[in-house]
């Protein structure tokens, strides 16, 4: 357990109201932030942030430190930082089901797992067509119970973030039945599917297209009726040069919360994005922000896993729940 207050001070000595690093692009983002909030730094100390999944009934945030292989334990009241698991099997993005149970994605395991309430991780897919699934990235949980993923092949390019091992799947979102277990490739025409959300109502699936060319996109699917099947697929943003969205998370107004960045000083940070696609507000990191999640008691404090490190930033709105 860490109680080493470098670790988990600010790397501003003196934050200043308003805040320079929330940058409002558009006055439609002036009502989501707040005059005396700043960006503040939780912790450092890992070697690439992923994955942020808030836990309201423990007050408690966990986090993946993947290279690492371990998930890591932020407690909101005491500030501290333990290690909930190690190894992890270079888990990356969670999630939480309805029955409020983990939901993880793991680069070594090549699967995606749950962890029981008595602490049991059992799989919830590791094969498709009795093949191995690639390195399950990031996922969410639907009202229905389904689980989406995205499973491109960047864990298993090396032995860094995962185990070098060859592709034997295309790469796919998947959407996985929460009652009977059964699988279904969602899409697989995307170049490097990466960080995916619901709109507020579902009607809509962003996912991250980060191998887009000749940029990086955010892709916005209409989700049919039946629940289990997207159509007309459309560019909600196009990042253009230096654009990285990574992971996202989508607010009760329907604006997209997007991490960003390229390791350039101005483009690593947090990008808001408008239901309309434009471009509303930037919060500044001193590092490229990989994934961000809602929680807090209210479900108004963003907290943002970054390289090194994980930051938290109080808004004017909250996530919408199930996030």
């Amino acid at each position: 357990m860490s109680t080493d207050h470098p670790k988990t001070a600010g790397w501003r000595d003196h934050p200043r109201y308003p805040d320079p690093a929330i940058e409002i692009l558009d006055e439609r983002f002036r009502p989501y932030t707040i005059f005396s909030a700043a960006v503040e730094r939780l912790y450092t100390g890992c070697r690439w942030s992923e994955g942020p999944v808030w836990f309201g009934d423990g007050r408690y945030l966990l986090w993946s430190d993947i290279p690492n292989n371990r998930i890591l334990k932020w407690e909101e009241e005491t500030a501290e930082v333990s290690v909930y698991r190690k190894p992890s099997n270079y888990a990356n993005g969670h999630t939480r089901d309805r029955q409020g149970r983990l939901i993880t994605c793991e680069h070594g395991g090549r699967r995606v797992s749950r962890t029981e309430i008595d602490g049991t991780v059992s799989p919830v897919m590791e094969t498709y067509l009795s093949k191995p699934l690639n390195s399950p990235n990031d996922v969410v949980v639907k009202s229905d119970g389904s689980i989406w993923f995205t499973d491109p092949v960047f864990g298993i390019l090396g032995n860094y973030e995962g185990n070098q091992a060859e592709s034997e799947n295309q790469q796919a979102v998947y959407r996985v039945d929460g009652e009977t277990g059964e699988a279904i490739v969602i899409a697989d025409d995307i170049l490097g599917p990466n960080g995916l959300c619901f709109s507020p109502d579902e009607s809509i699936l962003y996912i991250v297209e980060s191998r887009g060319e000749p940029y990086r996109k955010i892709l916005a699917y209409d989700v049919n009726a039946d629940g289990k099947s997207i159509t007309n697929k459309r560019v909600h943003i196009d990042a253009g040069p230096g654009g990285t969205p990574d992971g996202m998370r989508c607010d009760i107004d329907g604006n997209l919360w997007c991490g960003w960045g390229m390791g350039s000083e101005g483009l690593d940070g947090v990008l808001i994005v408008a239901p309309d696609g434009e471009r509303i507000g930037f919060i500044h990191l001193p590092e490229r922000c990989a994934n961000v999640c809602f929680g807090g008691l209210k479900r108004n404090r963003l907290f943002m896993a970054a390289s090194q490190s994980l930051y938290a930033l109080y808004v004017n709105t909250q996530g919408v729940a199930g996030g």
